[in-house]
């Protein structure tokens, strides 16, 4: 039996803050949690090393009959992509097209509850840290790189507390940097490395931005 890592989410992202000490009150530096679970770790990031803080909408395109298993993630602003082991036949079937045009709709629901009238953080020209609660495929957190390469972010490094090898591998070619706590052999699944891994609500995502939103105007 394995230690877990973390006792949760906000454990995690001190962890990673400590990691990314060198960004201490970066002017030019924004970091975005993946909602849902990246958000509670990308809070602590940003409120320990005192950064500008906003969430990332991607979403898991879950193969049919097994929404666990990613054939691949979309991200706000109409990033795609595919995980390349996934086998064709799924990626093509009609259950699949369903699920692509389900998850839109899921996207766009949740950046309009989220926000409601507030506006996004600018990151044309500035760096960006993009941070999830862990990686096993790592094509979220791929769609996410390309999402923030197409808002214009100068620079991108992925932080993450847990993630597969093969995951960092993938997120190495897009990002400028990777940062992860731990790459453990045999990862199987992001929760096994936390004592709580609830899930994140809708409500703790619009708690957290509003929280966010206060702490950065006071």
């Amino acid at each position: 039996m394995f230690m877990k890592l973390f006792a949760d989410r906000a454990a995690a992202g001190r962890a990673l803050a400590a990691l990314l000490s060198e960004y201490l009150d970066k002017s030019d530096l924004v970091v975005l949690g993946l909602a849902r679970g990246g958000v509670p770790v990308a809070h602590e990031v940003a409120k320990s090393l005192h950064l500008p803080f906003d969430v990332l909408i991607v979403r898991k395109l879950g193969a049919p009959g097994q929404p666990e298993y990613a054939l691949g993630a979309i991200a706000s602003g109409g990033i795609s992509v595919m995980n390349p082991a996934a086998p064709r036949w799924l990626a093509e079937s009609p259950a699949f097209d369903a699920e692509v045009a389900a998850q839109h709709q899921e996207l766009k629901r949740r950046e309009l509850l989220y926000r409601g009238n507030r506006p996004a953080q600018q990151i044309k020209d500035r760096s960006v840290i993009l941070v999830d609660d862990g990686a096993a495929t790592g094509s979220s957190m791929q769609a996410a790189v390309r999402a923030a390469r197409k808002l214009g972010a100068r620079e991108i490094i992925v932080a993450l507390p847990v993630a597969s090898r093969s995951a960092c591998d993938k997120l190495r070619e897009e990002a400028d940097r990777l940062v992860c706590v731990r790459i453990p052999p045999g990862f199987a699944a992001v929760g096994e490395w936390y004592e709580d891994f609830t899930q994140t609500t809708d409500q703790d995502v619009v708690d957290l931005l509003a929280s966010a939103s206060h702490e950065q105007r006071t």
